[in-house]
């Protein structure tokens, strides 16, 4: 059987039907079926939204409309009873600002049950009631229930102050409206911990690429702590650092009051000691009384987290992060991605203290080989060269012809020519260890290096008179090219071309958060009419708006103007990412 369409005026969910359908609902029907409509869409809302208070408004709104009450309030707490929290309606905004603060879960709040709700006609004839705050509008009729998920409850949503009192129906609404608060609160809560998460890991990547590079110890441990200030969301950061003794010192502080916290000793048996002895953490409310010493500055703070630096059984410190008194207070989850930041901080502060003691004794074997060198080379030869002399003037005292003397000598002349150059070359080799390695190699060297940091290999590009080099180990045509370009440059300018290209790469490991990183080097003529110019070229964040320090782009422009040279610092033509050019004349 064919299927016959219907009618156009019987179609359901034309103006037609809905006109009809308006006009055969009652008004009590019609305003149901709206309300519904209303908590359906305030409820399905949910997953379309993660900014908490927007959300938890339009079901504040939605609430107190179909219920009728004239004030609305949703108040999400943390786990200490602390307002985090808080949307309301009715209040005028003028009356809400002479409030002193949001309202905690007590009296006939801290009544509202886990399950179920709390329905008043007069909720000022409670027992639990405690009297309104200054500026508070009166309250009558009052119902609440707990936003919650699961066990876990995260607030209150309550209402006040409806004609004629609230209804069973209106029970129904509050629970319903209160449980999906409770979804929303959750989600936006795993949201933002999984943002914080990314956040401390980032951070931990960030100081772990700093210390490796090297950089000097009070810098980094300066950005350690305003690191981990920042992530937390503290008023104030600080390292204490075994001191004389093993006793614990602040030595460095970032924030409020950080100057008058530096150079502060931590209690023997205290807090900070049994958090780096046992490598765990802890939360500490009230620190100025808990940590048992005299430190009026830690009276303005109301939590505090002791986090360990310590590492492979070894404890490198303490991580100290304070909040002030109103802000809210630290929780486990807080304590747990400190305490992983801290842990990768520790770790890449001892790599860096191993990679510097390795340095330090690479410097020793290097000072015993050129003591071995100048003690075979240039001091054995000088003691030849002595007793030649001596020679002459022995035979000289006894009257020997000088003529017999002149082969004696101007062997002994091109002997102290010859200790002279040995010299030259251990003093040239103490000042640079790299003078045998050319500009290619050590190019490519500081190329593989920045590899780590950037977590990506750069790209080295190498121009000489506008051909490139390949690099080919097996083409002894370009072999020679790289030869022609190290002749070229010279030795001099070659530190500097190298400083360059290690800086760049630095720069864009540290702050260009950079999918790719481009070094250029193209030399071209030779002498005074020649010229070398490097190009370090990303795509990442670009050059931000302020800059705190300048010490490694200062330096790049002083080695360009030593050099009558150039140097520049902006956006590539792509218009994403960092462009730095240095240039310098090759005679």
């Amino acid at each position: 059987m064919r299927d016959t369409p219907m009618p156009e005026s019987r179609r359901i969910g034309t103006p037609w039907a809905e006109g009809v359908l308006s006009e055969v609902q009652p008004e009590p029907a019609r305003e149901a079926a709206s309300g519904i409509t209303e908590l359906l869409d305030a409820i399905l809302a949910v997953a379309s939204e993660l900014d908490l208070p927007a959300v938890l408004d339009r079901f504040v709104q939605v609430s107190a409309r179909l219920t009728g009450a004239r004030y609305g309030a949703i108040n999400v707490l943390d786990s200490h009873g602390t307002s985090t929290t808080f949307v309301y309606t009715g209040v005028p905004t003028a009356v809400a600002r002479m409030l002193a603060s949001a309202p905690h879960a007590q009296g006939v709040l801290g009544m509202i049950p886990h399950e179920g709700v709390l329905r008043l006609d007069d909720l000022t004839q409670h027992p639990a009631f405690r009297g309104f705050p200054a500026n508070h509008p009166p309250m009558g009729s009052f119902l609440g229930a707990s936003v919650r998920l699961g066990k876990h409850v995260y607030g209150q949503l309550y209402l006040s102050e409806k004609e004629g009192g609230f209804t069973d129906a209106d029970e129904q609404i509050v629970v319903a409206l209160a449980a999906a608060a409770g979804v929303a609160v959750s989600n936006a809560q795993l949201y933002a911990e999984a943002a914080q998460r990314e956040h401390w890991l980032r951070a931990g990547q960030d100081v772990t690429t700093m210390l490796l590079e090297g950089v000097d110890e009070e810098e980094a441990l300066e950005h350690v702590a305003a690191t981990a200030r920042e992530v937390s969301r503290a008023d104030t950061a600080a390292l204490a650092l075994p001191g004389l003794g093993g006793t614990l010192l602040i030595e460095m502080a970032v924030g409020h009051l950080a100057p008058d916290l530096v150079g502060t000793m931590m209690p023997t048996g205290g807090r900070a000691e049994k958090v780096m002895l046992d490598n765990k953490g802890m939360i500490v409310f009230e620190p100025s009384q808990s940590i048992h010493t005299v430190v009026p500055e830690l009276a303005a703070f109301s939590s505090a987290i002791f986090a360990p630096l310590q590492t492979s059984g070894r404890g490198v410190g303490v991580l100290l992060l304070f909040r002030l008194k109103g802000k809210p207070l630290f929780e486990e989850r807080d304590l747990a991605t400190a305490e992983s930041f801290a842990a990768q901080a520790a770790l890449a502060y001892v790599l860096a203290e191993a990679r510097h003691a390795q340095d330090i004794a690479s410097l020793l074997d290097e000072r015993e080989r050129i003591a071995r060198d100048l003690h075979d080379l240039a001091i054995q030869q000088l003691f030849a060269t002595g007793m030649q002399l001596e020679t002459v003037r022995r035979r000289a005292a006894r009257g020997v012809d000088p003529s017999e003397l002149l082969s004696i000598v101007d062997e002994a002349l091109d002997n102290v020519d010859g200790s002279v150059r040995q010299i030259r070359e251990i003093v040239f080799k103490l000042r640079d260890p790299d003078a045998a390695t050319g500009l290619v190699e050590r190019l490519r060297r500081e190329a593989s290096l920045a590899r780590t940091g950037l977590g990506f290999a750069p790209s080295v590009v190498l121009m000489l008179d506008g051909a490139l080099l390949d690099g080919s180990e097996h083409d002894d045509d370009d072999g020679l090219d790289e030869d022609r370009m190290d002749d070229r440059v010279g030795h001099a300018l070659t530190d500097d071309v190298v400083a360059v290209v290690r800086e760049g790469l630095a720069n864009a490991a540290r702050h260009a958060h950079a999918s790719s990183v481009t070094v250029h080097v193209a030399v071209d003529g030779q002498g005074t009419d020649g010229s070398v110019v490097v190009d370090v070229i990303d795509d990442g964040v670009g050059m931000p708006a302020t800059r705190d320090r300048a010490s490694g782009t200062g330096n790049l422009a002083s080695r360009a103007r030593q050099h009558n040279g150039s140097f520049s610092l902006g956006a590539p033509e792509t218009g994403t990412g960092t462009h730095l050019r240095w240039t310098a004349p090759l005679g």
